[in-house]
């Protein structure tokens, strides 16, 4: 063991006595709903008296927190964990690696062999105890060093092989009848998604590592469960609920998350309260199956309640003081102060009359909903068990649009799922061209191993699944442009971001915006005069996933903002402070 070795063990132990903080480093994978997860490990950190740094020399545990939703956020994860193992090879083998999540939710008795590095594994039960399992990793791992040599620490194998290991053993894995019951929450970020809160390293040990992950999760945060959130100060995510009872062919989500279970709505109300004391002014709803929430907590509740007929006849059923929702979103409307509520990730089969009434009387709730559709031709939702029809999507569109005026539907859709024809994919494109969605996202198909839809015949070859995911996006870019023209000299309330650089401006495609206004008329290149652009979202805009509104003027970071728009792009929009607007009119 060399010197410095033997100082970073010196150093560690000293910690483990309490005569200094643990330092832990966290690096988190994947959804929002995953990013709340991070924020409640740090902050159980925090309360526990560890201290979180963002200098990987300083760590003296490193936490991967880990997707495994799509193969190519698998592969992100796994290549995370050994780029950490890499960096503490190199610069700190004293240091613990820990991982988290979804990866060793889904693959809790192979991990521990296919990463001997990582000494430690925890799954979504377990947030909440990161404190004690980092403790526990830091000391195994003191014990680890103290017994080897440097010769004797080896290398796992290569990303790809440790993947196709991790695909292996999931088609050799039989599907249970839970694991028919998921739903997709898919995004083109999977396999993007790294934030990296503090900095990684890691080792490679052949010893058997700290497995905490329970088979069957049932972890559901609550007000009192410490978090330190990692999105800015003026927006925030609150989780309502978590797992997921939906039967989707193509999706895995239920065997790592668990069944559908809600929080209690005092309790949601509470985190709420306390946010918007911290200056919290947009409110974002999230859990993998937002419009499901309460229907849990009913007395002898089923959950073979997905379809819209069984979900209607059950919401219809329910005592007067029931949970649900629109009871959620009609008290946080009635909470004082200038606020957004978002509702995110709501499935179309248990939406309700009553849930569109709620969001046009409550005027907080924002005039957006993410209602991922995944396909429209009759076969191919049959054929990704979505338990609802091409009419009754028509029929709940039209309701929704005629219920909530000026309303921005967000979807998504999935095209070259197993057995999507050509024809089945023109039906698709014609409702896309048809329906002008406000928002919207095309993914392509990714086979998963262990769902029905990863074993079924006609699966379709990647070129074709590219090809057709570039036609839809294709039809979506002319509705889009339309959607932003029409918002020139419309008058619209912004949530103001901050700054925007160079790269956001370079990223919304300024060559295609008009009258001049971010680049010179005669160069097309940046004008001077782009540093002085805020970047903010308007109500039909969500965090990190749809457009923003760029505009010139002095407003406060965080705070609301009345803006006429004077301009677009294909996906933003280009706007003025109203008063500059009125004063450009007076001249």
């Amino acid at each position: 063991m060399t010197k410095k070795h033997s100082s970073e063990r010196r150093l560690a132990e000293t910690r483990l006595r309490g005569e200094g903080p643990i330092r832990v480093g966290l690096i988190s994978l994947g959804c929002a709903k995953n990013l709340v997860d991070a924020e409640i490990m740090l902050g159980s950190l925090l309360k526990s008296g560890v201290e979180v740094t963002n200098n990987a020399a300083q760590a003296d545990a490193v936490i991967v927190n880990t997707c495994s939703f799509i193969d190519s956020a698998q592969e992100e994860s796994v290549e995370a964990i050994l780029e950490s193992a890499e960096v503490r090879e190199a610069n700190h083998r004293g240091q613990s690696l820990i991982v988290s999540g979804c990866l060793p939710q889904r693959f809790r008795d192979e991990l521990p062999k296919l990463l001997p590095e990582v000494d430690a594994f925890m799954g979504i039960d377990q947030v909440a105890q990161v404190a004690e399992i980092v403790k526990r990793a830091v000391q195994n791992r003191q014990n680890k060093i103290g017994k080897q040599s440097t010769s004797n620490i080896e290398r796992s194998t290569s990303k790809g092989k440790i993947t196709g290991r991790l695909a292996e053993l999931e088609k050799n894995r039989r599907t249970s009848e839970h694991e028919k019951s998921e739903s997709i929450r898919s995004s083109e970020k999977f396999g993007k998604t790294r934030t990296v809160f503090s900095s990684q390293s890691a080792l490679r040990t052949p010893q058997s590592p700290i497995l905490d992950v329970t088979a069957r999760p049932t972890f559901i945060p609550d007000f009192a469960t410490p978090r330190f959130r990692l999105t800015p100060r003026h927006f925030a995510y609150v989780k309502i609920a978590e797992g997921c009872n939906h039967p989707c062919s193509f999706c895995i989500i239920p065997r790592m998350r668990g069944s559908h279970r809600s929080r209690q709505q005092a309790d949601v109300v509470a985190e709420v309260k306390a946010l918007l004391a911290d200056g919290v002014k947009e409110i974002n709803l999230i859990s993998q199956d937002s419009t499901y929430y309460g229907l849990d907590l009913r007395p002898h509740h089923s959950r073979a309640i997905s379809s819209p007929e069984k979900f209607s006849a059950a919401a219809k059923s329910l005592a007067a003081d029931a949970t649900t929702i629109c009871t959620l979103l009609r008290e946080l409307n009635a909470l004082p102060g200038d606020f957004w509520i978002r509702l995110l990730y709501t499935h179309p089969a248990h939406w309700t009359d009553e849930l569109i009434r709620t969001i046009a009387e409550c005027p907080k709730v924002a005039r957006y909903v993410d209602i991922p559709l995944q396909h429209i031709h009759e076969n191919m939702l049959e054929r990704m068990r979505r338990e609802t029809s091409q009419q009754y999507i028509v029929d709940l569109i039209r309701k929704i649009r005629a219920g909530v005026p000026g309303i921005a539907l967000r979807t998504t859709f999935i095209v070259g799922f197993p057995g999507e024809t050509g024809a089945s994919f023109e039906t698709l494109l014609d409702f896309i061209r048809e329906t002008k969605f406000e928002r919207l996202g095309v993914f392509t198909y990714s086979k998963e191993d262990g769902t029905r839809a990863g074993a079924m015949k006609g699966q379709i070859p990647d070129k074709i699944k590219k090809r057709r995911r570039e036609l839809a996006m294709a039809e979506q870019h002319k509705i889009a442009r339309q959607v932003s023209e029409s918002f020139v000299g419309r008058e619209i309330k912004v949530l103001v971001e901050g700054k925007a650089d160079a790269k956001q401006l370079q990223n919304a495609n300024v060559s295609s915006w008009e009258h001049g206004l971010l680049r010179d008329r005669e160069s097309r290149h940046l004008s001077p005069a782009t540093r002085h652009f805020l970047v903010a979202r308007g109500e039909a805009d969500a965090p990190d996933i749809d457009g923003r509104v760029y505009l010139r003027g002095k407003l406060t970071i965080g705070e609301f903002a009345q803006v006429r728009i004077v301009g677009h792009t294909d996906y933003d929009l280009v706007a003025e402070p109203v008063s500059a607007a009125i004063l450009q009119r007076l001249k």
